[in-house]
């Protein structure tokens, strides 16, 4: 079976952040409390929302001028260490996560919080290790440099 027809089936980062965003507003009209931001403060939740879906689009437009794959499953063929990648190694996914962040912060609720954390999680261990570990394969030593002087993260 050709691979890239494989990894088309598989979920991808942003559809599973459109999905936690969806269960966040499904929770948040099903189970509107508790509420653990004071509604004062919900709006607030827009600055991280823009902030985040800014540095991830940044970030893809950083791998659209590198000419590199973006797909998570495909396999990798370049190292992208400069731009934003100088600061993160996943500079897609913190935006990824600052924008399931600010979600939650609009809904205010324990539940879309509990969901944005999850959604971490979830990329953190998954999507990222298995990133990780292509990158290690096919970069080698030049990845293991770039890992030691840059954050997973931020």
């Amino acid at each position: 079976m050709n691979t890239s027809n494989a990894s088309s089936h598989k979920l991808l980062p942003p559809i599973l952040l459109l999905l936690v965003v969806a269960a966040m507003g499904l929770t948040h009209a099903v189970l509107p409390r508790p509420s653990v931001l004071p509604a004062a403060y919900r709006w607030s939740g827009l600055v991280p929302l823009a902030l985040g879906i800014a540095v991830a689009v940044a970030a893809r437009a950083q791998f659209a001028r590198a000419a590199t794959e973006i797909n998570t499953f495909a396999e990798p063929t370049r190292l992208v260490t400069g731009g934003l990648f100088r600061l993160s190694r996943n500079p897609m996914y913190l935006g990824m996560g600052l924008a399931a962040a600010g979600a939650a912060m609009l809904s205010g609720t324990a539940a879309a919080f509990l969901l944005a954390a999850a959604f971490v999680v979830v990329v953190d261990r998954w999507y990222i290790a298995f990133e990780e570990r292509r990158m290690r394969a096919r970069f080698g030593v030049l990845y293991e440099a770039y890992a030691r002087s840059t954050r997973r993260w931020f």
